[in-house]
């Protein structure tokens, strides 16, 4: 079943509800996403995926997952 935008900004909210998160693509499976986030301070880039991958709750998880791509843009607010 695809995934939308908006549930793929639903998930990420309720992990980072402070953030500011931006999800973009309309096909169902490949959607970029910016996610800037005070937790990620301190944090290296792959820890900060990371922590955005586990707050999808296994929507990418291989050829089962309903997310078939996401390029991902972390970082902490300037």
């Amino acid at each position: 079943m695809p995934i939308t935008a908006q549930e793929i900004e639903t998930l990420l909210r309720a992990e980072f509800p402070d953030a500011q998160i931006t999800v973009q693509g309309d096909d169902g499976a490949h959607f970029a996403a910016e996610v800037i986030d005070a937790s990620f301070a301190g944090k290296n880039r792959v820890q900060q995926q990371r922590a955005v991958y586990a707050a999808l709750k296994g929507k990418m998880d291989g050829s089962n997952g309903d997310l078939h791509a996401l390029a991902l843009t972390t970082k902490a607010p300037a």
